[in-house]
């Protein structure tokens, strides 16, 4: 069974097993089950349901592996001939997640 899901601004399509980065949850450690309740499309094997916007009392389950932080993001800004340079770093905060089970 697959399902699109909403979870924190960003929509994906997922199915049992599947390990995702998102941004990190608020409150939560490494172990903790999250409830995804967002879910936006349940397909079955040939018979989809199409929320409007939601599927009615569909969830995912999800288990959180690890809270870690992403790679590294350069920021780079320059205006040419002004002997403006601007050198920035950003490393997002992600949870790494993975999808147990899809209840319809």
């Amino acid at each position: 069974m697959k399902a699109v899901i909403r979870t924190q601004g960003k929509q994906f399509t997922v199915q049992e097993g599947d390990i995702l980065f998102v941004d990190r949850y608020v409150d939560s450690s490494a172990g903790d089950d999250v409830m995804i309740n967002d879910v936006l499309l349940l397909d079955g094997g040939g018979d989809a349901k199409i929320g409007t916007p939601l599927v009615a009392g569909a969830s995912v389950k999800a288990k959180i592996l690890e809270n870690k932080r992403a790679k590294k993001v350069m920021i780079f800004k320059k205006k040419r001939r002004k002997g403006y340079q601007r050198k920035r770093g950003h490393r997002q905060e992600i949870s790494v997640i993975r999808i147990d089970s899809i209840q319809s």
